[in-house]
């Protein structure tokens, strides 16, 4: 989307003037890429880093320090990206990037565990998927912010990217007031007392003996396991298909196209005449319906169920990109296509925010258990910072290749992934860690008994063809 080239071009500018004070000689253009691509992507390097750490700190210290701990780093990275044009250093804007990205990758691992496991069965679908809303707020007020009314100008960019330190503090002052979350005191820590503790400060006091047992029920079941590795993860066969899943919905929020149609967005605005002045505000608009969408998630959720406003959802986003493959194939002979095209890519955002985006992560807390969350979430946060850096990288050349026909090799993708959510993830709306995972394993058994089946039906096959 445009709001953020204004900004680039500020940034550009001082890097290049910064090295020309210090060389008296103006950056050749591919350096000045190559500087700018690192600053990009180093953000990245330092998200899949900031995840793989996440699991050995949170399994150790628990998610409520860690939480407290990664705020103290995103405020000194505030910090240092805020004084950068002072100091005439773009160094430290490339390495509040990258601190920024272990931050990024920390807390998008630690803060969906942290949010379910605190929360009660009835509202623990709302909780999972705030991550989503929080996410598109942040997209929201970073637009607003960026705007060349508030600090996307020429003097005010370094305020704009120190901006990120406010929720840091706001969360750093306030968290402290909160327990650790039960399930880890209890199975992770043995402190009954602290569980209860901690269930009555977070959901008032009353009897909370059912969701007690649900977590002794988990405890008892995983009681040889204090905490699984990432290996032990993926070498168990009674966690294959959560595995599967979990690998099927992140690689489909990188592979849905959402990258795709906010690439295009200010291309199909230009196209339909609009004033460049105004598409920032549009844009914005654009942010505000993912934002609006991911509020109705968060309230749907535990009507609806997390599989089916996934599948769904990818199923209407699938439909949106074949109709905004067709509309932008046609823009250049009708103009009408244009406003067509407009319009299609807010119900793609909206079908976005309302399905993957804020489902995804309700269903990656709820498939596994305590001893397996962890490991998990680092696999599911690698392949995810992996992924955003593989299409960051590949994606202008398939704009280049394909033009807007790129959008049905995302829509194949989605398509794909309908199927294989619609037959292999039950539903988790209302059940307790246990009941799921017994879900999983009648599947996966189901599936062990029917090859093993076939195998002994080919074999019968195969003796009495050679008798």
């Amino acid at each position: 989307m445009d709001f953020p080239r204004i900004k680039i071009t500020h940034v550009k500018r001082f890097i290049n003037e910064t090295w020309l004070e210090r060389y008296g000689s103006p950056l050749r253009q591919k350096t000045l890429m190559l500087l700018w691509s690192f600053i990009v992507s180093i953000y990245g390097i330092g998200g899949l880093l900031g995840c793989l750490c996440s699991g050995y700190l949170t399994t150790k210290y628990g998610k409520k320090k860690c939480l407290m701990c990664n705020n103290l780093l995103i405020i000194a990275t505030a910090f240092l990206m805020g004084f950068s044009k002072m100091a005439k250093s773009f160094e430290m804007v490339l390495c509040g990037r990258f601190f920024y990205g272990i931050s990024a990758g920390f807390c998008m691992t630690i803060h969906p565990q942290y949010a379910g496991e605190v929360s009660p069965k009835k509202l623990r679908g709302f909780a999972n998927s705030s991550a989503g809303f929080f996410w598109s707020l942040g997209k929201v007020l970073g637009q607003i912010m960026g705007l060349s009314e508030f600090l996307g100008t020429e003097s005010l960019w370094p305020l704009l990217m120190a901006f990120i330190g406010i929720a840091a503090l706001i969360q750093l002052v306030t968290l402290p007031f909160f327990p650790e979350s039960p399930p880890y005191l209890l199975i992770q820590k043995d402190d009954e007392e602290g569980c209860l503790k901690a269930m009555d400060k977070l959901w008032g006091e009353m009897d909370h003996q059912a969701e007690l047992n649900d977590m002794k029920e988990e405890k008892a079941a995983t009681k040889s396991i204090k905490s699984m590795s990432i290996l032990q993860v993926m070498k168990d066969p009674s966690l294959r298909w959560q595995l599967y899943i979990l690998v099927t919905v992140i690689i489909v929020m990188q592979l849905c196209g959402i990258n795709a149609v906010y690439f295009y967005t200010f291309e199909v605005l230009c196209t339909a005449g609009f004033e460049e002045g105004r598409i920032p505000y549009i844009s914005l608009g654009v942010g505000l319906c993912e934002l609006f969408s991911t509020i109705l998630c968060t309230i749907t959720i535990e009507r609806f169920g997390r599989k089916t406003l996934l599948w769904k959802g990818y199923a209407m986003m699938a439909l949106v990109l074949v109709l905004l493959t067709i509309t932008l194939s046609l823009q250049n002979k009708y103009n009408w296509m244009s406003f067509c095209s407009v319009i299609l890519i807010f119900l793609f955002v909206f079908f976005f925010g309302i399905g993957p985006c804020g489902a995804t992560m309700s269903i990656m807390v709820e498939i596994f258990n305590q001893s397996s969350r962890s490991s998990a979430f680092v696999i599911g946060g690698c392949l995810n910072w992996a992924g955003l850096f593989v299409v960051g990288m590949i994606f202008p050349f398939i704009v280049e290749s394909l033009g807007p026909f790129c959008f049905l090799i995302f829509m194949g993708v989605l398509v794909g992934s309908v199927i294989f959510v619609y037959l292999f993830l039950p539903e988790t709306k209302g059940k307790s860690v246990t009941e799921i995972t017994e879900e999983f394993t009648k599947l996966y058994s189901g599936k062990k008994l029917s090859s093993i089946v076939r195998r002994k039906f080919l074999e019968e096959h195969m003796s009495y063809t050679s008798f």
